[in-house]
């Protein structure tokens, strides 16, 4: 998919938040929140990171982390207390200081998509856990996106395909645990009924057809340790002893010794 401009990018996240409060985006917000549980629950840590459009829209909210933390691109008065105003390509956190990040749509809105997941993956410690949940263009949503003109909305984001996310993530030296697509209700305010819609979603959820409206991808950072280096040892540094039995003596000492214990007459008393 090709790049939007930057310049808006501040305007397509009210408008995607605003889109957030529509009946078709409580629904895709519900399922995403449903889905992130599900992947989450077994997880446990110090501390998680959620960066996102919003921070208005919490995921995870189930899991057990002791501190929670999430990130806005845009100050606003009524910021409550754990939330950072940062850009998701540019975070304020030290390196390996987070247990779990959550990409919450951050590399569909964003004009540096790839530099999103190298900072989320500088945070993020070995062996943790990131959690990446974008627009999937192979979708129902994916054709309304090229067919619609209003950047408005999900239709301003860049819907990068998943296979591409999850090279950049083995890129980075991540392994995908997980990667599915979900929600595969047609991007139309009002659900439509149907014995045929009920069939196709039966389908998608079966895995048979990835074309849901979003894909989820749970990926764990890989440890990378080092191979320690075995002594080398140096052949003409090792010194055999003398009979005398003295240890640690240079090779010129060690033959003026046995040279005297042979020679008992010479010596420096002649």
């Amino acid at each position: 998919m090709s790049a939007r401009p930057s310049a808006d990018y501040a305007i397509r996240h009210d408008s995607f938040e605003r889109w957030y409060q529509t009946p078709l985006g409580r629904a895709l917000l519900a399922d995403q929140r449903a889905c992130v549980d599900h992947h989450l629950r077994p997880l446990t840590g110090a501390r998680q990171l959620q960066v996102g459009i919003s921070h208005r829209f919490p995921l995870a909210s189930g899991a057990d982390f002791a501190q929670k933390i999430i990130t806005t691109p845009a100050w606003t008065p009524a910021i409550p207390e754990g939330v950072a105003v940062c850009d998701a390509d540019e975070l304020p956190f030290p390196g390996d200081s987070m247990d779990l990040v959550i990409l919450h749509h951050t590399a569909d809105f964003s004009p540096h998509p790839h530099q999103v997941l190298r900072e989320a993956s500088r945070v993020l410690r070995g062996d943790g856990s990131m959690l990446l949940i974008g627009f999937n263009p192979l979708s129902s949503w994916g054709v309304r996106r090229l067919m619609s003109r209003s950047h408005s909305g999900p239709w301003g984001g860049r819907f990068l395909f998943r296979g591409r996310m999850e090279d950049w993530l083995r890129l980075l030296d991540f392994s995908v645990e997980h990667s599915r697509s979900c929600f595969f209700r047609l991007p139309l305010q009002r659900p439509v009924a149907g014995k045929g819609m009920t069939l196709l979603e039966k389908a998608c959820g079966n895995g048979i057809l990835p074309v849901g409206a979003y894909y989820c991808i749970l990926a764990k950072k890989r440890v990378c340790s080092r191979i320690p280096r075995r002594p080398v040892w140096r052949q003409q540094k090792v010194i055999p002893l003398p009979g005398s039995g003295a240890v640690g003596a240079s090779r010129g000492c060690a033959n003026q010794a046995n040279i005297e214990l042979h020679n008992p007459g010479s010596g420096h008393g002649r």
